[in-house]
């Protein structure tokens, strides 16, 4: 089964680039930029990836962000990510960054466009990767904030389909940022918002009814509210969950605790993912075969989950029959 999820063509909807910083590259970005980090050795690094909450994540997530400088930066850590789905057989990718955790250190907004659009053109032009840029809004920001980045990124405009919104959830819900969204929306950006991880099931009804979300990232507590499933699953509203993020944020005790074999059953379109694969211990391969492995998931639930990531993906439906076709030829 190890073989046929790593052989299995698959999309990931839920990535964060700055989440996918290895120890070693930020050691090497550290050294190469003189920037002082509370860290000598990748041992130590990894020592730190135990977490209790959300916000000790974060916490290291954003001293590894710190070592992000220049362009080149961008292009190296995007490109080892694209490296990756390579070997994982990750035919398309829809890539979440957060331009406020580098514009308010004073790096410019181009510095992060152009690194992470040419690794991504890179990767088009050498092995035909296929990926699409999400700008997310850091929510524990205010929304004035959020209007600022809005503003930097028209210039950019045809480098990225959607903003999205992420960081700290409890305290900073979805209403918070009704105004900023309608105004992405009318600049042509699809929309996305994670809800309902370490929030209530009523951060999802905001997102879905007040930012108008095509798609909600996580959404593990839709459970808590049976008017909400039914919601979920008459409007075909997909959920990117995240399984080793899920347990390594303490967002459930263990995998086999993990809500997605339930959602399936129930008819909620889900999706696998890795959120943040250097700072939870496993890229996408390693979320499927945990999925499978502790959940006690079909070989058919398995190819479900890779066929509902390209059908739910931002590609356009010739793109999407592309890829799907690939998985029904298996």
């Amino acid at each position: 089964m190890e073989k046929f999820i790593k052989n299995l063509p698959k999309a990931e909807l839920h990535l964060h680039i700055e989440g996918t910083l290895q120890p070693e590259l930020m050691l090497q970005l550290a050294q190469r930029n003189n920037v002082s980090i509370p860290y000598t050795s990748v041992d130590e690094i990894y020592k730190q990836l135990q977490y209790t909450c959300l916000q000790d994540f974060l916490d290291l997530y954003y001293n590894g962000t710190s070592v992000l400088l220049h362009e080149q930066d961008f292009f190296d850590l995007t490109f080892a990510y694209l490296l990756k789905c390579k070997e994982e057989n990750i035919l398309h990718t829809e890539i979440m960054f957060d331009p406020q955790a580098h514009t308010q250190r004073g790096v410019p907004f181009e510095y992060v466009i152009n690194g992470i659009s040419r690794a991504c053109e890179t990767a088009k032009e050498q092995w035909g990767m296929s990926s699409l840029l999400i700008m997310s809004y850091l929510r524990h920001l205010s929304e004035a904030a959020a209007f600022e980045t809005l503003t930097q990124s028209l210039p950019f405009k045809e480098r990225i389909f959607a903003v999205g919104l992420d960081s700290s959830e409890n305290g900073n819900p979805p209403s918070k940022f009704k105004n900023v969204f309608e105004a992405s929306k009318k600049e042509g950006y699809r929309l996305t918002a994670h809800a309902g991880e370490e929030g209530t099931f009523d951060y999802i009804w905001e997102a879905l009814n007040l930012l108008q979300v095509e798609r909600i990232d996580h959404g593990n507590a839709c459970l808590e509210d049976e008017k909400l499933l039914n919601y979920l699953i008459e409007h075909k509203i997909p959920l990117t969950l995240c399984p080793t993020s899920n347990v390594a944020l303490k967002v459930i005790q263990h995998i086999h605790e993990h809500p997605v074999k339930t959602l399936l059953n129930k008819g909620v379109i889900a999706t696998i993912n890795s959120d943040d694969p250097a700072y939870f211990g496993g890229y996408l391969n390693e979320n499927y075969w945990q999925v499978y492995n502790h959940l006690h998931l079909t070989k058919e639930e398995v190819t479900q989950l890779a066929r509902n990531s390209f059908k739910y993906s931002f590609l356009s439906p010739a793109e999407k029959e592309k890829f799907i076709a690939k998985i029904d030829d298996l």
